[in-house]
């Protein structure tokens, strides 16, 4: 039951041609890939004025995401509190019940 399934071994019949041996590079260098076209688009130039508004931009959408991430936390603890204390009103409520 626990012994281990071997798969049966491989009968099929070796190949005619065997790799070689030893290293050879000249024997697998690949065809050379052909250049690709060059592009007519312009390249991006930045002035003071765009780089200026994308560091704006970006400390802008830190700030946002800050503020979202921190009001989530902050809902998260509320309602964290707000459980803890409607446990402990009802174990108080169960507790007077007993008695």
């Amino acid at each position: 039951m626990f012994t281990p399934k071997y798969p049966r071994p491989d009968t099929a019949p070796m190949p005619a041609t065997t790799p070689p041996s030893v290293y050879n590079p000249t024997a697998y260098t690949p065809a050379p890939v052909p250049a690709a076209p060059a592009s007519n688009r312009p390249a991006v130039q930045l002035t003071a004025g765009s780089v200026l508004t994308l560091a704006a931009g970006g400390g802008a959408l830190v700030l946002v995401v800050g503020a979202v991430l921190v009001s989530m936390l902050l809902a998260v603890a509320i309602t964290a509190a707000s459980v803890a204390v409607c446990a402990v009103v009802i174990r108080s409520i169960l507790k007077s019940d007993r008695r």
